[in-house]
């Protein structure tokens, strides 16, 4: 596969967009069938760019991952833990305040 690179027209506006394809023919028919025949404003031109394949994580690597995954979530969720109990705690101070104020 190849990577083209055209420019398209979306809602009037020109973007840049990224196509993969095996010709700049192939590509051209993707963007017109994606965006519209009357929306490509630039003819697919092949990128020198060379696609590297991601190499599968080994186990080891994935529960890794994972944990650190896991870390991060637990993390925010003690942070919105503490932000609720501060703000339940302000809220009955204020409500404490406000009867005694009356």
């Amino acid at each position: 596969m190849n990577k083209y690179v055209a420019s398209v027209r979306v809602k009037g506006q020109l973007v840049k967009t990224v196509v993969f394809a095996e010709s700049q023919l192939h590509a051209r028919l993707i963007l017109q069938y994606q965006f519209g025949f009357n929306s490509l404003a630039s003819t697919p031109t092949q990128v020198s760019e060379a696609i590297k394949p991601i190499q599968p994580l080994t186990p080891q690597q994935s529960r890794i991952d994972g944990l650190k995954r896991q870390k991060e979530t637990v993390t925010k969720q003690l942070k919105a833990e503490r932000d609720r109990q501060k703000i339940a705690k302000a809220q009955q101070q204020l409500i404490k305040v406000q009867s005694s104020v009356n």
